[in-house]
């Protein structure tokens, strides 16, 4: 069940929380313990744009990719040499760089920056 903690979007990441990346590399698609959910929905709601986002090629079967753009309206910038057949690799994939960008730290994934 989805919880909406009103304080998470605040909640301070620390770096040294390898446990949750751990979690998160062994479960992408849950289910989550109470501080890795925290965490994702802080990955998910920090700042305007420029997150990395998921793009739907076909349902259930390709993703790309993406980032939002910093102002509303703007194109969505697309990565074409990112897609993935897996949603538990696309979700691991866009953790890392959500991780890198709110710790400052790389967490090897195995695939080159975008």
């Amino acid at each position: 069940m989805l919880v909406n903690y009103a304080d998470a979007a605040h909640w301070p990441i620390d770096p040294t929380r390898q446990d949750l990346v751990e979690e998160m590399r062994a479960s992408p698609r849950g289910p989550h313990s109470d501080d890795l959910r925290k965490l994702l929905h802080r990955m998910r709601w920090t700042g305007v744009g420029k997150r990395h986002v998921l793009i739907v090629l076909e349902p259930n079967r390709r993703w790309m990719l993406g980032r939002l753009p910093g102002r509303r309206g703007a194109p969505v910038e697309t990565f074409p040499n990112r897609i993935f057949t897996s949603l538990a690799e696309a979700e691991w994939a866009v953790f890392v760089m959500r991780w890198e960008a709110l710790t400052g730290q790389r967490l090897d994934d195995g695939t080159p920056a975008p």
